[in-house]
């Protein structure tokens, strides 16, 4: 009788550990835009590196050309480059639409036809899943008519606690309301980076402020007892400029920007120059080269993958360590001061990379991966949440090494 007891106890332990195998896992997406490669080194991050120690971490994300704020949200959670899912900037002008696109335009960015590819939302509802946003770029738009089961149009004033624990109540709903992918965003580390620069002391408390908020969101999903995989990643990293009049290269001394028949699209690090005089404008600007290049649309590297008439007819690109303005201004005599960009190439400056660190029961312990390039983040959260991808750039074979069944 006491054999009959042992093997029905262990029917049901194994009933339910294969119940439990067959379960959907939950994916979180959280970004902390603006965090660098090396932040969680350079301020000794503890909850970060806690994170890292029991996950999988790459020494880097390699953000898509260029190393924006929207575009790499974007190519995040659509597996695509910017030039293949429309998102080519923060700010640019897509001359068939004769729209302008701007990140704060809520107009524009609910407008539909700005967006290619398949949201990972929208993939994973299409398999029966539930999915939420607590902001990401592309959320709040119901693109090919669809938006995720529950989201928030981005509102920055929103509390960074209060965003936590909306996940949480998220992951409490009954099972069959429950979403098995969740975005969450924050933006504090990218706003600090621009205003004072990647290597001040309010960076640095900055970036602690993040490693805090990591370590409430992993204290408070370990209580739910739910398999939640956490994927941290940010869209890209900063560098540091000089508020003075030698970093700036500015429009208005190229060519004539009042002139109507040209638009212009300045991100700062890229300008945008869309015409039907391309060849002429182009030959006045590639004389005066200087700390910029200038290309035309089908002369952009390959490597950008940016061969799209959003990108413009031209485009001028920045060298490290400038900064594009449209007219000239008056800088007196104060002292330079630090601040923060983003948006170079980053195959070429390293400072663009941001960070990846996964960690949860698909996620292997332990493992380290050289830098790659971001597109390869949707496949992985796909094959996590079992679901089938459309065409795509990225590849799960890329991060195969870090995925655990």
């Amino acid at each position: 009788m006491r054999r009959v007891w042992v093997l029905i106890l262990w029917l049901s332990v194994f009933t339910i550990a294969e119940a439990q195998q067959k379960q959907t896992p939950y994916v979180v997406l959280v970004s902390f835009d603006g965090f660098r490669y090396d932040y969680v080194s350079k301020f000794n991050a503890p909850n970060f590196n806690a994170f890292i120690r029991k996950g999988s971490a790459a020494t880097g994300l390699i953000p898509s050309f260029p190393s924006k704020t929207f575009p790499n949200h974007y190519t995040l959670v659509t597996g695509l480059y910017p030039g293949h899912h429309g998102l080519v900037d923060n700010t640019f002008y897509d001359p068939s639409l004769k729209k302008v696109y701007a990140m704060k335009n809520k107009a524009v960015v609910r407008d539909t036809s700005f967006y290619g590819g398949t949201p990972l939302w929208q993939l994973a509802q299409q398999a029966g899943q539930r999915t939420a946003s607590f902001f990401w770029v592309g959320s709040e738009t119901p693109i090919k008519g669809e938006l995720p089961s529950y989201y928030f149009p981005y509102d920055e004033a929103v509390k960074n606690d209060k965003r936590i624990d909306q996940v949480i109540d998220w992951l409490k709903l009954p099972e069959k309301e429950r979403p098995h992918f969740i975005s969450l965003y924050f933006s504090l580390v990218d706003s600090e980076g621009h205003r004072s620069g990647p290597a001040s002391d309010k960076l640095k408390e900055t970036v602690l402020g993040a490693d805090s908020l990591l370590g409430t969101l992993e204290s408070k999903l370990k209580a739910l007892n739910l398999p939640v995989n956490v994927i941290v990643v940010s869209d890209h990293g900063m560098y540091e400029l000089k508020e003075e009049e030698i970093t700036y290269i500015t429009l208005q001394k190229l060519y004539n920007v009042a002139d109507t028949s040209v638009v212009t699209a300045n991100g700062g690090t890229q300008a945008h120059i869309y015409t039907r005089k391309a060849d002429s404008l182009y030959t006045i600007i590639k004389k005066q080269e200087h700390h910029f290049k200038v290309y035309k649309r089908n002369e952009m590297p390959a490597g950008w993958h940016y061969n799209n008439p959003r990108s413009g007819d031209l485009l001028i690109v920045a060298e490290p360590g400038y900064y594009i303005q449209d007219v000239a201004r008056a800088f007196g005599n104060w002292q330079s001061t630090a601040f923060g960009v983003h948006g170079y190439d980053p195959g070429v400056v390293k400072e663009m990379q941001g960070i990846f660190y996964a960690k949860g029961p698909n996620i292997k312990a332990g493992v380290k991966i050289d830098a790659f390039e971001n597109i390869h983040v949707y496949p992985l959260i796909a094959k996590i949440l079992g679901l089938k991808t459309t065409a795509i750039d990225g590849d799960f074979k890329v991060l195969k090494p870090v995925y655990k069944k």
